[in-house]
């Protein structure tokens, strides 16, 4: 069983919260998806099977639609929005990422959804929550991942080159990660006897609290954090960590050691190697072997602990430059030090931990009368199932099922135009 099993999500469709419903859908959760007539504007996102643009293969949407059914309703109008009202009465949760206001314009505001549905949990995805002067900007990925703090913390030591903005929608999938936490404790609120409640995931402030010790920095010391090369941004610099191998491979030599037990490890990896002789700062590596603990806060203010420090960061740096990036990288594994080979993200994909935790999944794809390697579960429950159900529905596959299941007259909603006919997809979402 899974750990969602049982629990009814209406989604409406948008870019922005596609993510999360995704994440509670491969863990078990009946998410209907509801789109407008025509179908929602992510299917027409590049990039497309065989470069075919197609709204039913489109990666994107494939992606982000695991584990949902698909319905075409036109909630915006009387019967649709009737028809949309009726499936919420039956459901646990609302997922939606519409504008503030959007719903209470239709009839369908807070006192109907978790007024008189007491057990409806309506979690929406906002760029700046429902209230305040901010409440009807617009934006996009890159703009909350610019405002919210994120791109500022990434990037180069060389500031005369710009931030770098993480790819692949980031700022929407962190929004999603809230709500799809945010949506598990309200679940478990309910179950433990509270009621559904209303919850409001700012995608800004959710970006904004990413940033590590960035915010938190400013609020405190009035001090601004700087990007660096493969490491946190911090307010001072620190060493680089990035390193070429022997082999022309990059690899990112990580967290330095800070126990004795750790410099130990790496003094011994050191004298396998034969390199002791080339690294002067080795007899600091076993100073810090020796020692009961060692004092990080001291770093910077005493001179032996510094060394000690510096020395951890120079021996691995003098290794990688002797070894290849997969032997650099096996060799911190075994001395107990995260270290990771600079991977594009096919390589990544294909990496042998990767493949033996499961994170390559085959998903029949019908559009295509074959398999698709999706990615798998980005966590591995012990009791529960994670799984990719189904694939992504296509436009209205699953309308008839879901509305003659929640005892509504298809026929009567096709006649009044609630169904739409499926269109052209006009424009991408806002």
């Amino acid at each position: 069983m899974s750990a969602l099993t049982g629990i009814r999500v209406i989604e409406l469709a948008h870019e922005r919260i596609a993510f999360a419903g995704k994440l509670l859908g491969d863990m078990g959760a009946d998410v209907v998806l509801v789109e407008p007539p025509g179908g929602a504007p992510m299917r027409l996102h590049e990039p497309f099977v065989d470069d075919v643009p197609d709204s039913e293969r489109s990666l994107t949407w494939w992606h982000y639609n695991t584990s949902k059914r698909g319905i075409v309703l036109d909630w915006r109008r009387g019967d649709g929005r009737e028809a949309l009202a009726s499936l919420l009465a039956g459901a646990d949760v609302l997922l939606e990422a519409e504008d503030p206001g959007a719903l209470a314009a239709v009839g369908l505001g807070d006192a109907v959804l978790t007024g008189s549905l007491s057990r409806l949990i309506h979690v929406s995805l906002t760029p700046f929550g429902p209230t305040g002067e901010r409440r009807n900007e617009r934006a996009t990925d890159l703009t909350l991942l610019a405002g919210g703090g994120p791109a500022w913390n990434c990037g180069y030591d060389d500031h005369d080159l710009p931030p770098i903005r993480g790819g692949g929608g980031h700022g929407y999938a962190i929004g999603c990660h809230y709500a799809a936490m945010s949506t598990l404790t309200a679940l478990l609120h309910r179950e433990l006897g509270g009621r559904g409640q209303r919850i409001d995931v700012s995608m800004h402030a959710a970006a904004n609290v990413t940033t590590e010790m960035g915010s938190y920095n400013w609020l405190v010391q009035k001090r601004t954090v700087q990007r660096q090369t493969g490491r946190h941004a911090m307010d001072t610099p620190s060493m680089p960590s990035q390193v070429r191998c022997a082999d022309g491979r990059y690899v990112n030599t990580g967290v330095p050691p800070r126990t004795p037990q750790e410099f130990g490890r790496l003094l011994a990896w050191l004298r396998a190697l034969g390199l002791e002789a080339e690294l002067p700062e080795a007899v600091f590596l076993a100073l810090g072997a020796e020692r009961e603990r060692i004092d990080l806060s001291k770093i910077g203010f005493d001179d032996e602990t510094t060394a000690i420090f510096a020395a951890g960061r120079e021996a691995l740096v003098l290794i990688a430059s002797r070894v290849s990036a997969e032997d650099f990288f096996l060799g911190a594994q075994r001395a107990g030090l995260p270290a990771g080979v600079i991977y594009s993200p096919e390589e990544a994909f294909e990496d042998p931990h990767f493949r033996a935790r499961g994170m390559q999944i085959e998903v029949e794809q019908p559009q295509l009368g074959r398999t698709v390697r999706y990615p798998g579960p980005p966590y591995a429950f012990e009791k529960s199932k994670w799984a990719i159900s189904r694939p992504a529905p296509t436009l209205g596959q699953h309308t008839e099922e879901v509305l003659s299941d929640a005892g509504l007259d298809v026929a009567s909603l096709s006649r009044s135009g609630a169904l739409g006919r499926p269109a052209a997809v006009q424009a991408k979402d806002g």
